[in-house]
């Protein structure tokens, strides 16, 4: 008998294929969308329109004429009522995506923070060392004064060697 080779045992895992394709969205194209309606829904414009709304909704039900109403008073508002369900439905984990992904990028903006800050420490290490080695070189440098004295001292000695005044 034959093996197949498109048996899904023997192949490794990531070479395997599925029954359902995945959907993955280019550029992360969901997750702006997630947060975007997160950040939509926590202006206080959408909650002036969200209040706007429902009051015309409930106006509309509740003085338009018998025939007209779509949404019962007597009922609750059962229609409104599924409709703002619905809403907070969705809304309840687009807004924890959005938080997901800025939590992810926190984690990478600490990171990078921590990474600057390493550097920054490691650069003013090697530049106390730098400014220390100059110091000491410093030191080791003769001072103007210094070199003004010695050549006052040489100028005096040869005023007063007699030797230099023949070799002239």
């Amino acid at each position: 008998m034959a093996r197949r080779t498109d048996d899904r045992l023997d192949s490794p895992k990531g070479l395997r294929t599925s029954f359902v394709p995945r959907l993955v969205a280019p550029n992360d194209r969901f997750g702006r969308f997630t947060e975007g309606v997160a950040r939509a829904m926590g202006t206080p414009w959408f909650l002036f329109f969200l209040t706007v709304f429902c009051a015309v909704w409930l106006t509309y039900n509740v003085l338009a004429p018998v025939g007209w109403r779509f949404d019962s008073a007597a009922l609750g508002f059962t229609a409104l009522t599924l409709i703002l369900s619905l809403q907070a439905s969705y809304a309840a984990p687009l807004i924890l995506l959005a938080q997901n992904r800025q939590d992810d990028r926190d984690r990478v903006q600490i990171e990078q923070d921590r990474q600057r800050a390493e550097r920054n420490l490691a650069d003013t290490e090697y530049l106390a060392r730098e400014v220390v080695a100059l110091r000491l070189v410093v030191k080791e440098l003769a001072s103007k004064d210094f070199i003004r004295a010695e050549l006052r001292s040489l100028l005096e000695d040869l005023d007063r060697d007699p030797k230099s005044e023949t070799l002239d």
